[in-house]
């Protein structure tokens, strides 16, 4: 390796240039201001880069796990039929400035798509995809990562950054981040860790003064499964969901999916795209459906998030605390909420 340190930097005012170099290379997905909203998205030079943005609208799932994909496309010639499967990704990419809560995530659809059966549509892009992750400067009021054991200061991903005064600190923390790194190795200066070590800290006391930040998710912990699901309070908290799917669709670990077909007239494409467990046709089947109340569609969600999930994996909850439900939910209706309800604490 070229490199002295660990720990690099590039002022601000050179971040274009380090883009465009990424991007004659590959696809460089990050946040982009379009329409007065942030979302993730292929940069271009004339994109508006976003990177002050704490949280995108959509969490960057869709990179991974796109809202619609084909799968594969059956054509009928005579007798004869032929399927066209969907190419799989072959072509590395890379996505900068996730956050934390985002990279957690990440991690929870691993557990899911990598999972024997494995999806190999969402496998090849997690093999080609190298994610630059970014610590948060100042989380918001509505964060609450830490309650789920995420550091908003030092992220997981292949390069982790920090942005301190005028200038982009870089680090490079698994052998694919180091092989990107090294790829730009042009742009950037060896840097010192100190300066890194005391944003981590200042990032860790502003966490920690956070009105969320020490939740108590004991509740689930401790308790049995059927007296969670039974619980009476679920006939309240239910009631002001409007049933419009907005939290499934901002958050990053949701992942269900509905499969269908389309006739393009040239032949039938079957196509996957995102669902959501709070609609009243989810889990429609030739009998009916076996959550017929929204109080029921309602519970499913809450207890996939806190409960099921975590008995499955290890205690890893299926929810990354990056605070979209609470602030896009219409209603006012999100899991902190239901957190400190079912756990006997004060109101939110």
């Amino acid at each position: 390796m070229l490199f002295r340190s660990d720990m690099y930097k590039i002022s601000n005012e050179k971040l274009p240039l380090l883009f465009a170099a990424i991007a004659e290379n590959m696809d460089l997905y990050m946040p982009l201001e379009k329409n007065g909203q942030v979302n993730y998205g292929i940069w271009t030079k004339d994109d508006k880069a976003a990177l002050d943005a704490l949280n995108a609208v959509k969490s960057p799932k869709d990179v991974f796990f796109p809202q619609s994909e084909t799968l594969y496309t059956c054509y009928k010639e005579g007798k004869k039929i032929s399927i066209d499967p969907q190419k799989l990704c072959e072509e590395p990419f890379a996505v900068f400035g996730i956050r934390a809560c985002d990279v957690k995530g990440i991690e929870v659809l691993d557990r899911v798509f990598l999972a024997d059966p494995v999806d190999s549509y969402y496998q090849s892009r997690r093999e080609h995809g190298i994610l630059i992750s970014r610590a948060c400067h100042e989380p918001d009021t509505t964060c609450f990562c830490k309650a789920f054991g995420i550091d908003a200061a030092e992220p997981s991903g292949d390069v982790v950054t920090w942005s301190i005064g005028e200038e982009l600190y870089w680090k490079p923390v698994t052998e694919k981040g180091t092989a990107f790194t090294e790829s730009l190795k042009e742009f950037f200066a060896d840097a010192d860790e100190k300066t890194v070590e005391a944003e981590k800290d200042a990032i860790r006391a502003i966490t920690e003064k956070l009105p969320y930040s020490n939740l108590s998710l004991d509740y689930f912990k401790n308790t049995p499964m059927q007296e969670i699901f039974d619980s009476p309070k679920w006939e309240e908290l239910y009631k002001p969901c409007l049933a419009c799917g907005t939290c499934t669709f901002v958050c990053p670990t949701c992942q269900c999916y509905d499969i269908r077909d389309y006739d393009t007239g040239k032949g039938i494409r079957r196509f996957r795209c995102w669902d959501s467990c709070m609609y009243s046709d989810f889990t429609m089947m030739a009998h009916g459906n076996n959550r017929k109340s929204q109080k029921e569609r309602f519970r499913q969600r809450f207890m996939h998030k806190l409960v099921y999930y975590p008995e499955n994996n290890d205690g890893l909850f299926s929810c990354v605390g990056c605070g979209r439900c609470v602030n896009k939910c219409p209603s006012g209706l999100n899991i902190l909420k239901v957190i400190k309800s079912l756990g006997v604490t004060e109101d939110v």
